[in-house]
């Protein structure tokens, strides 16, 4: 649980964590929610459960969309419960990138491969058994120690910045390749992250920077991707901007359809004889052209998710009348803002499945419901199951193909909601 000590030392502000621009403009407020991955035992169930402001803003000085709060990264990230690799998605994703980038990078054994926010192995271990040296770097002390004794992969239990970049370089381990996978939007400071990262990279290495893509989320209504651990949302032209504040640029960018819609960013040296490519050029001026970087793009997000609660909720109170048995699969950070700012817990969900086995036995934040095996669906063959990690709903529901094959259904609320 959080204590009163660290409760403390949350901050909250109208000034941009990239830009210092104030005020922000309020984008969406979702009220204020548990963090979403301190997931509860059954002896914490009757004790306060801290709460805290979740407000989308945007920044009219440099294009940035963040929340106004930030909870200190020692609460949320040195235990963690999320593990890359209970996803078949993301090990495939990551076996995909390793090999492509050994290739074009032409890396080998005088290579150095630095993860940042390396979790449990789940990408260095492709470049690893291909003979290339690696390096994770990893906050949270339980999942680093998965990654150095399950996979043997070398990993340090800290938080990147300057100061631990720094140490690196002097130490002569400078990179080839950076990867950052979903973890810019942790950062509480953008600047010295981007600082660090110049600081690491390789003259002529490549940072390979992968985020969830602003104009994705907004337009397809993907508001679950907004909890505490997510303090910024990025369009290309955000990122643009703290490049030039390092002497690094976009060499490249590529968009992804994992996680609902991701940008992948390549990242050099501006002094490093590379320049930006057409695809990097084109998407900084369609974001222009879009209106991405300006405060009206963001406008119509609020009612939008007004109008999904409003359907979803009714969806589920009206299978309960007619005596329905609802489920949902997926004890997500994602599932955890949606059921806490859409009000859905106890009576309309029985209980949640989930394929972590890190997760499994625990409780939801803020609605309390038990978090069971998969098994539990065929087992308890609940009539529908809402699919809160709808991002991996391919991979799901071929897994899930026997509960569907019985007569269960899948309810999929993002990005349009859909029975199956």
């Amino acid at each position: 649980m959080l204590d009163d000590d660290h409760a403390s030392k949350r901050r909250h502000s109208t000034r941009c964590r990239s830009c210092a621009t104030s005020p922000l403009e309020i984008v969406l407020n979702l009220g204020s929610t548990p963090l979403a991955n301190r997931l509860l035992s059954s002896d914490q169930l009757n004790r306060p459960e801290p709460k805290f402001p979740l407000v989308l803003a945007f920044c009219s000085g440099c294009s940035l969309v963040q929340i106004t709060e930030t909870v200190p990264p020692e609460v949320l990230f040195r235990d963690y419960v999320y593990f890359s690799s209970f996803s078949d998605t993301m090990l495939d994703h990551a076996r995909d990138t390793a090999r492509r980038m050994i290739a074009s990078a032409s890396l080998g054994p005088n290579s150095l491969v630095v993860e940042i926010a390396s979790n449990d192995g789940y990408l260095l271990q492709y470049y690893q058994e291909a003979g290339v040296p690696v390096l994770g770097i990893e906050p949270a002390a339980n999942v680093a120690k998965v990654a150095r004794e399950k996979r043997n992969i070398p990993t340090l239990c800290e938080f990147f910045g300057p100061d631990l970049a720094g140490k690196l370089a002097n130490s002569g381990r400078k990179a080839d390749v950076i990867h950052a996978n979903n973890v810019m939007a942790h950062v509480p400071d953008l600047q010295g992250f981007l600082g660090g990262l110049g600081m690491l990279l390789k003259d002529g290495g490549v940072a390979i920077v992968e985020a969830p893509y602003v104009k994705e989320m907004i337009e397809r209504v993907e508001f679950d991707t907004i909890y505490h651990e997510h303090l910024s949302y990025f369009s290309l032209t955000a990122i643009d901007y703290l490049c030039k504040h390092h002497g690094l640029f976009i060499n490249n960018v590529e968009l992804l359809p994992i996680h609902g819609g991701s940008l992948r960013i390549f990242i050099r040296h501006q002094a490093g004889g590379f320049s930006p490519t057409r695809a990097a050029c084109r998407l900084l001026a369609q974001e222009k052209d879009w209106g991405v970087n300006g405060a009206s793009f963001y406008h119509d997000f609020g009612p939008k998710v007004q109008r999904l609660k409003e359907q979803l909720v009714t969806l589920l109170a009206g299978l309960k009348l007619r005596g329905a048995r609802i489920a949902a699969y997926g004890a997500s950070a994602k599932g955890s803002t949606l059921m806490n700012y859409f009000g859905i817990g106890r009576p309309l969900l029985d209980f949640v499945v989930d394929r972590s086995t890190a997760k499994q036995g625990l409780y939801t934040p803020g609605s309390h419901l038990p978090i069971c095996a998969p098994q539990t669906l065929l087992d308890a063959m609940p009539d529908y199951c809402l699919l809160l990690t709808w991002n991996f709903a391919g991979e799901i529901l071929e897994q899930q193909a026997e509960y569907t094959r019985r007569g269960g259904r899948f309810i999929i609320p993002i990005p349009e909601m859909k029975v199956l």
